[in-house]
């Protein structure tokens, strides 16, 4: 089983390396607390606020994934060059339609260098 990194508190986090290295991989969920039923809705899921990841052959990110607890929704595959070989705040959007109950979001991406990292789970609330 691969190692999973998960959200911390990076405003805590001391030394500028290690908030540099848990920012440019970590995901973000972005999208409204509540939602209608049957409606579809956006999902942005982005890497990292303050420090871009960088886009070479041998270190890249190359999945980003959109979980509703334990299910799968959509996911999206990257190919290293896709930002023209820049570092970048890489970013995905979603749209997906409100099931029948409540849903706790979360995000996993993939470094190609530094592995598997989750995000924050992020209530919805379905109405």
């Amino acid at each position: 089983m691969p190692r999973v990194f998960k959200a911390i508190d990076i405003e805590n986090e001391e030394k500028e390396v290690k908030r540099d290295y848990l920012d440019r991989h970590m995901p973000h969920v972005i999208c409204p607390d509540q939602v209608k039923r049957g409606e579809k809705f956006q999902v942005k899921v982005i890497l990292g606020e303050e420090y871009p990841h960088p886009d070479e052959y041998d270190h890249s990110i190359s999945l980003i994934q959109l979980w509703n607890r334990e299910t799968l929704l959509a996911e999206a595959r990257y190919t290293p060059g896709v930002y023209g070989n820049l570092p970048s705040h890489v970013e995905v959007d979603f749209y997906i339609v409100a099931p029948d109950v409540s849903m706790n979001l979360s995000a996993m991406s993939v470094c190609s260098k530094h592995g598997l990292w989750q995000s924050e789970d992020k209530p919805v609330k379905v109405i």
